[in-house]
């Protein structure tokens, strides 16, 4: 028994340093002058230590605003994410209301649309009101989306109905008893959720890509890989590893932060304790 569970924690640590090399590699390579990597880019130390690959980053183009767009994107669609998902499954599971399983089904077989066959009808619905190339039309389709009900109404049910209907017998109404008894009880499926969501949208690429077409709305995933057309930059290796550093440093943050949290949450949300 004893063996085994060494062999565990040894094979847990080789993946973890398998997982976590080409992380540390793209550090190094972001801290090595251009000039060295062209001759070798396989050192697993720096060569020779710079920081100029990351101020060239930040002087070239419109960094700092697709930085600023990121956070702005990301931020709006988490906070309405947590909010939206969390009354839907507050109903879906508290409430007695017509038609509610239908509803519910309907919402998670979302779950087997690909996302890239809603963009032409999102394209369309967002031209007609002349939306692209705002905030709006960068976070809003990720509000949407049925992962975060079905995790809500997992957590949920978990939660004793005796809770609600006691503060129903005290004169609750379903907003107060939504916002000061249930809403601080999800803390933990509400955490899982806001990282999932965060980190799916800091990294979307393919709806900013259709939505915004001037430079200045780019977010920071199109911005990098927009200057991938530009030959110096697509040929630097330690350019382009200092923005795959600064694209990825904010999610690796949140993750550092937030890691017990999160694991809480996907364990109540998956039914375990």
């Amino acid at each position: 028994m004893r063996v085994s569970k060494h062999l565990t924690v040894v094979l847990l640590i080789v993946l973890s340093v398998l997982f976590a090399l080409p992380l540390y590699w793209m550090l190094v390579m972001s801290l090595t002058p251009n000039d060295l990597l062209k001759l070798s880019s396989t050192a697993l130390w720096p060569q020779a230590f710079t920081v100029d690959n990351f101020l060239g980053v930040f002087r070239a183009g419109l960094m700092m605003r697709w930085f600023i767009n990121s956070i702005i994107v990301t931020a709006a669609a988490t906070l309405l994410t947590l909010l939206f998902h969390s009354m839907a499954g507050y109903a879906f599971t508290k409430m007695r209301f017509w038609g509610k399983r239908f509803l519910f089904s309907f919402s998670i077989a979302g779950l087997m649309v690909p996302k890239e066959a809603l963009f032409i009808p999102l394209f369309l619905l967002f031209s007609n009101f002349s939306a692209h190339n705002t905030y709006l039309a960068l976070y809003l389709p990720r509000v949407a989306a049925p992962l975060g009900v079905f995790i809500m109404v997992q957590f949920f049910r978990g939660i004793p109905d005796s809770i609600s209907e006691a503060a129903e017998i005290d004169g609750a109404s379903e907003y107060r008893t939504f916002f000061q008894i249930i809403l601080p009880i999800s803390l933990p499926a509400m955490t899982s959720l806001g990282i999932f969501t965060f980190v799916l949208t800091w990294n979307d690429y393919l709806w900013p890509l259709v939505s915004a077409t001037r430079k200045e709305m780019f977010t920071l995933t199109t911005g990098l890989a927009s200057m991938q057309g530009n030959f110096a930059q697509a040929t630097e290796l330690g350019s382009l590893m200092a923005r795959g550093v600064i694209a990825s440093l904010p999610l690796l943050i949140l993750f550092l932060l937030f890691q017990k949290n999160l694991i809480r949450g996907i364990s109540i949300s998956s039914g375990g304790k």
